[in-house]
């Protein structure tokens, strides 16, 4: 009995290191979707390109694992990973990677100045054509152009974020450094900078992160308050 119970503690011990144990897999599939639950049909919250390594927080269902991308965690099916080693421990002093996203050409900008410069054109060749007063011509004519002018204020002009927002809570992004045309995301667990275009619409800042669009509020010049993947208060520094 005495001998016993010394060899149930280490085998307890051993037991719960190896639970606790993350591993990196490496992807095989083209492009391995990760979604929000195990159920094939739930939403997807990103995808691992072929060859890249994963790191995996959860293997204890055969079927499904739970792994670790840089816009948060989710499942992926564990047919399409293999084993490489265990998960690194991570280095104090390693320096951090930036990771360029590229992001697609939106040509939606394009499309809606040609529009407006078709309807001032044509208001303008109206006006020139079919009003005989001069007085309502020069009106007309004012009116157009400051209409003109509003939508390329309001819709054509880039707005822009400047600074660099910290995170003091536990979130998967230590901070957002907004440049005039991207931001600098750090991831806070895979130790990564990764640099993405983002848009402004209104109050809300929009960004790309794989396939996921992030959203983050701004309470005020010196306050961005994020949701889910970007959960916490980030004040500016």
């Amino acid at each position: 009995m005495t001998y016993k119970f010394p060899l149930f503690i280490i085998t307890l011990l051993s037991f719960s290191i190896g639970a606790i144990a993350q591993d990196m897999y490496k992807v095989t599939a083209d492009k391995l979707n990760v979604r929000e639950t195990k159920d094939p049909t739930s939403k997807k919250v990103g995808f691992v390109p072929q060859n890249e390594n994963v790191q995996v927080l959860d293997s204890t269902d055969a079927k499904y694992f739970k792994v670790k991308v840089t816009n948060g965690e989710g499942f992926v099916s564990s047919q399409y990973l293999t084993r490489v080693s265990p998960m690194p421990a991570k280095k104090a002093d390693a320096p951090k990677v930036m990771v360029q996203q590229q992001t697609s050409k939106d040509n939606s900008k394009t499309i809606f100045i040609a529009f407006v410069a078709i309807i001032m054109l044509g208001s303008l060749f109206i006006i020139f054509k079919f009003l005989n007063n001069k007085v309502l011509m020069v009106l007309a004519t004012c009116v157009v152009l400051a209409v003109g002018y509003l939508s390329y204020l309001t819709f054509i002009v880039e707005k822009s974020v400047a600074g660099k927002y910290l995170n003091h809570g536990d979130g998967d992004y230590n901070s957002f450094e907004f440049k005039a045309n991207n931001v600098i995301i750090e991831d806070a667990y895979m130790d990564t900078l990764i640099t993405t275009k983002y848009t402004v619409e209104g109050d809300i800042i929009k960004f790309k992160q794989q396939e996921n669009t992030i959203m983050l509020l701004m309470r005020d010049d010196n306050t961005l308050v994020g949701e889910g993947f970007t959960r916490g208060t980030f004040t500016k520094q």
